[in-house]
C-alpha cells in the first residue's frame, strides 16, 4: 500500500528514505510487500505522505 501512495503526489522511496531516515533497500522491503515497518514508522509515514493511517492499516492483503 505504501507504493500506491508514494505514486499519488509522485513521491519517490527516495524521498521516503530521507523524510524517515531509513535505508532505500529497507523502504524498498515495505513498498514490495516483503517486510512490514513498525507501527510508529507507519504513523510516520502516513503524517509525511498527509495520509490517512488508517487508510495503510486497513490495507487488504494481497491473494
Amino acid at each position: 500500500m505504501i507504493k500506491v501512495v508514494l505514486s499519488e503526489p509522485n513521491k519517490k522511496n527516495k524521498w521516503l528514505t530521507d523524510e524517515l531516515g531509513k535505508n532505500l533497500a529497507t523502504v524498498s522491503l515495505w513498498c514490495n510487500k516483503v517486510q512490514q515497518s513498525s507501527i510508529v514508522t507507519l504513523a510516520e509515514t502516513a503524517d509525511n505522505l498527509n495520509f490517512n493511517i488508517r487508510q495503510l492499516l486497513n490495507a487488504t492483503k494481497d491473494k
